[in-house]
């Protein structure tokens, strides 16, 4: 409309040359996420060739098991104690996983971090202190080493404290043992046989 004033167009905040750096961060971000996280790949590839600790532990002091519903992993890990200086520290720790490599990666690493650890101390462990070695976890992977957080603790807290010699694995629950006789009977055809 003619008897409305113009308004001023909005410029943008950046002067010309500080986009041109804004950009060029943006990149260089970019490039260094990428390298982190193609090194964190290899690492954890190294560590899934030859994982450390995996299988039941018949003589466990304390077992924890925990699931993901979002991507359906699901870890158990056992912990075996021992007294040192007239502390309790955790002697042994072993997992059994059922998931994605990162998760087993992050378990494998966490059951070697975890030896000669009070529980106190090893309650306070972070999911990026249990991945060890294979550095910080990126982020859509933090899920996973937070199911071996969740499994830690679980165990730490005796919820799945074995109640028997030894402990049933996850794969056991899969099959059920019957637990009637189950007897065929033949079906007769329309004639009577």
């Amino acid at each position: 409309n003619f008897w409305e004033p113009k308004r001023p167009r909005l410029k943008s905040t950046l002067i010309p040359h500080t986009r041109k750096k804004a950009r060029s961060r943006l990149l260089m971000s970019m490039r260094y996420n990428h390298l982190v996280t193609e090194k964190f790949e290899d690492r954890a590839r190294e560590a899934l060739a030859q994982p450390k600790n995996v299988g039941e532990m018949n003589d466990a002091d304390s077992v924890g098991t925990v699931g993901s519903p979002d991507c359906g992993d699901m870890l158990r890990m056992w912990l075996k104690f021992t007294e040192k200086n007239g502390k309790k520290v955790i002697d042994r720790a072993s997992f059994q996983a059922f998931g994605c490599q990162t998760a087993i990666a992050v378990a494998s690493m966490a059951t070697e971090l975890l030896k000669g650890k009070t529980p106190e101390e090893a309650r306070d462990l972070k999911p990026n202190d249990l991945s060890g070695d294979l550095g910080p976890l990126p982020p859509m992977k933090i899920h996973c080493g937070q199911l071996v957080e969740q499994a830690l603790k679980s165990a730490l807290d005796g919820k799945d404290a074995p109640q028997k010699k030894t402990t049933e694995t996850l794969a056991g629950n899969l099959h059920p043992t019957p637990s009637q006789k189950i007897k065929i009977i033949p079906l007769e055809d329309g004639e009577g046989n």
